[in-house]
Formats: C-alpha cells, sequence, structure tokens
C-alpha cells in the first residue's frame, strides 16, 4: 500500500506541533496534503534521515543538493509557508532536546525512523564546505572563503547576473524595469552619493567583476582602484577595463584591503563586501577605510543586515548560507554597522534601506538561472546549481518578509574643522529622472 505521505505528514504535524502548509509526494508515489499547494517532493528514504541525523535547515539544505528533496509549483510561495516552520519558529521556540523530552515528539521520530530505513547517516553532498571553526576572517581563512563563493566560474556568474556582471542589490525605478538599467541606476546612485568628480581616487573595496570601477571611471572621471580576492574576478574585471579602454583611469589588484598602503583616496566604495568581514573584525574593517580617506573624503557601504534580536549572543549563522554559500560570513544590525563606523571616527551622514530592492534582484537573478538551467548544470554540476537556486529564492523571501535588509550608509571622514562639504540638503543625488 502506498501510504507514505500520508504518514509524513501526520509524522511532521506531531513534530511541528502544526499541521505542514504543502502537500507531500513520496517516492513511493502516494500524495497528501492541502490541495492546490506547492508540492514537496521526496524523492527517497534518504531524504528522511538526513532531517534525522541533521534536525532543520542543514539536513533539508543537504536533501536538496543531493536532490532527495525537490518542490513543484511556485518555489517561492513554498519557502514562504515553510518559512514560519523552519526559519521564523521565534526566539522562544524550543530546542530540539526540549521537544524530544515530550511523548507525542519521541513517537513523531521513531515512526520516522522506520520510514526512513537504514540508520547509517548519508555523507553531506559535496558541495558542502569543510572549514575550521578557529582563527575566522584571518587573510589565509577569508581568501578560501572567498574562491568558494566567488571562483564558481565566470561563466555561470554571467548567466546569473546577465551583461551588468553586477553582484549586489539593484536599484529599481519600477518593477518592469531590466535588471540592467536597474544596476546601472545602483552604480550611478552609488557615484552621485559619494560626489565623485573628474580625477578623484577612487577605492573600491570588494570590486567584483569590475562594474563600478568602469562606471565611475567611464561616466565620472575619477581614478579607480579595485581590490578583491577572488583570481578568477580579477582577471575578468582587467579584460573589461581593457576592453573599455580604461587601462590609464583603472587598475585591478588581486589584494586584501587591510593591505593597501597607498591612500589617501578621495572616497571609498564597498558595495556587498562588509557582509565577510565579520563582527569581530568590522571596528578594525572601519578604522582601515577611515585612514585610507583624505580629510573630507567619503565611505559608501552598501550591506546585507539582518533584524536585531533580544538576546544577540545567541545569533548563529544560517546552517546552509554558513555551509553551502558565505563561508564565515555574518550580518549585522543596521545599527551595530553605524555605530562601527562612528567608533572609527566617521561622520555618518545618511542611512538608506533598499530592502525591497534586494527581493526583486534576487527574483530576476533565479528568473536567468532558471533560463539557463541546462548551461548552469554543465557548468558547475546539478548539485552546486541547486545550492544557488535554493539561496537565491530563499534569500528573496527573507528580504521580502523583512527577516534580512540592505542598508547604503553614507559616512564621511569629516576634517577637525568640522567643514564636511556636504550640501545642505543631502539627498539631491539619485539616478537619472528620480533626483
Amino acid at each position: 500500500m502506498a501510504d507514505a505521505a500520508p504518514r509524513l505528514q501526520s509524522l511532521f504535524a506531531q513534530m511541528l506541533e502544526a499541521p505542514l502548509p504543502v502537500r507531500i509526494r513520496a517516492w513511493d508515489g502516494s500524495q497528501a496534503g492541502p490541495p492546490g499547494a506547492p508540492t514537496l517532493v521526496v524523492r527517497n528514504r534518504r531524504a528522511l534521515r538526513r532531517l534525522l541525523w541533521k534536525p532543520g535547515e542543514l539536513g533539508l539544505a543537504r536533501a536538496w543538493v543531493a536532490g532527495d528533496l525537490d518542490i513543484e509549483g511556485d518555489l517561492y510561495a513554498a519557502l514562504d509557508l515553510l518559512a514560519g516552520l523552519v526559519w521564523e519558529r521565534g526566539e522562544d521556540a524550543r530546542t530540539l532536546s526540549q521537544a524530544l523530552r515530550e511523548p507525542e515528539v519521541r513517537a513523531a521520530v521513531r515512526g520516522l525512523v522506520r520510514l526512513a530505513g537504514s540508520p547509517l547517516p548519508p555523507a553531506p553532498p559535496r558541495e558542502e564546505i569543510r572549514k575550521p571553526r578557529r582563527h575566522l576572517h584571518t587573510k589565509r581563512t577569508d581568501r578560501r572563503a572567498i574562491s568558494h563563493h566567488y571562483d564558481v566560474g565566470n561563466d555561470f556568474y554571467e548567466i546569473v547576473l546577465g551583461p551588468s556582471m553586477v553582484y549586489s542589490c539593484a536599484y529599481w525605478p519600477s518593477p518592469d524595469a531590466t535588471l540592467e538599467q536597474a544596476q546601472r541606476d545602483k552604480l550611478e546612485l552609488v557615484c552621485r552619493k559619494l560626489a565623485l568628480s573628474p580625477g578623484q581616487r577612487l577605492l573600491d573595496v570588494g570590486c567584483g567583476w569590475g562594474s563600478m570601477a568602469v562606471h565611475a571611471a567611464r561616466e565620472h572621471g575619477a581614478h579607480v582602484v579595485g581590490v578583491t580576492l577572488s583570481q578568477e574576478q580579477a582577471a575578468y574585471a582587467r579584460k573589461r577595463v581593457a576592453d573599455q579602454g580604461l587601462t590609464d583611469k583603472v587598475e585591478i589588484r588581486v589584494q586584501d584591503y587591510r593591505d593597501v598602503r597607498d591612500g589617501p583616496y578621495d572616497a571609498i566604495s564597498s558595495i556587498g563586501m562588509a557582509e565577510h568581514v565579520g563582527a569581530d573584525r568590522y571596528l578594525e574593517y572601519a578604522a582601515d577605510l577611515y585612514d585610507l580617506l583624505r580629510p573630507g573624503g567619503r565611505l559608501l557601504n552598501h550591506q546585507i543586515g539582518r533584524r536585531p534580536r533580544r538576546d544577540e549572543d545567541a545569533y548563529h549563522v544560517d546552517a546552509f548560507i554558513d555551509s553551502y554559500v558565505f563561508p564565515d560570513g555574518e550580518l549585522q544590525p543596521v545599527g551595530t554597522t553605524v555605530t562601527q563606523l562612528e567608533r572609527a571616527g566617521f561622520e555618518v551622514r545618511d542611512v538608506e534601506s533598499l530592502r525591497e530592492h534586494y527581493g526583486l534582484t534576487l527574483r530576476h537573478w533565479v528568473d536567468r538561472l532558471d533560463a539557463g538551467w541546462q548551461r548552469a548544470v554543465l557548468l558547475t554540476g546539478p548539485g552546486r546549481a541547486r545550492v544557488w537556486r535554493l539561496y537565491m529564492a530563499a534569500s528573496a523571501v527573507a528580504f521580502e518578509r523583512n527577516r534580512i535588509g540592505v542598508n547604503q550608509v553614507l559616512a564621511v571622514r569629516t576634517p577637525e574643522s568640522g567643514a564636511s562639504a556636504m550640501p545642505l540638503r543631502a539627498r539631491t543625488w539619485g539616478a537619472p529622472g528620480r533626483g
């Protein structure tokens, strides 16, 4: 009798103390759950063993990456429905050990063990990074983490990011704009906030594939130094610079920002890089950038932030993100970022949230990945492609549900005279047509 799906629905409801809001289709062809809801496809019993050995997010992620689990229907709707059960249980949610003290939960676990079969733990998918838990955010471990994330291959990133090759939140004039237009508007917004003018020196920290460096040099006449830890990014960026005829204005280095010694710069852009710095190193990061700016110089820090918790000591990076996507990445509340910049000596002059813009950006990236799926799988393998699809779709839902946000913080190294050179009405910047 094909009854695995109804049994799973019942067992999960017992464990979660709530009905599973999606349908289940099991390996034996059985189905159960709300009609019309997205379907969680449990392809084999190994998926259950992954959940039993690593309950919660990491077990689900391993099953997804390995292809043991899939979702049919609207991926965003499924993730939205599951968010309250997997990611948003709340600070007062019981731990697994607490839950297992209850007879109903223990009985549900025993039922899953019977369904799962062999008790041996499945090996994690090969895409999972193995890393030491000590000495985080040294130059060596940062190079390793950046290589894991960014050296997936430039051809793969071209599929996802499109011609702009900008891997950070776009700035949308309207929901029906193109991704390329919105990314150009974001780069222009950064340049205007920094008040770039011909001949000024710009340091672009975490320069990626050179999009900001090329835009600042071509459109504003700036002389740009871009630094990255990724060899693949640097090679790609240098070719773009040469193709644009900007080698006299742009230099791309494979260099840690902590090793930059040729200041002062008139402006610094840090776009989507500070998430890699780490909480323990953030004040050092801010102080290093402060020292690299001339008095009156501006910093534009564009960074993902999380919502604050009542118990900040209890914060942990999402297990899936840490194991498969951004090793050693850490998100802090925007208030913490502002405080650390001020402690380093900066005067913070403007903070702008672009949270909704990132949800829209990620949906466009997922659309591009889906459209180029077969080539992406050929370039990276099915496991890595599945990592990226889940990561970007789940991140879109997280931005839309206000679990995380993204903020542009404009700060000035104000001279001792107090003359910041900021206009009285600072928010006169913006992409063309918006002011």
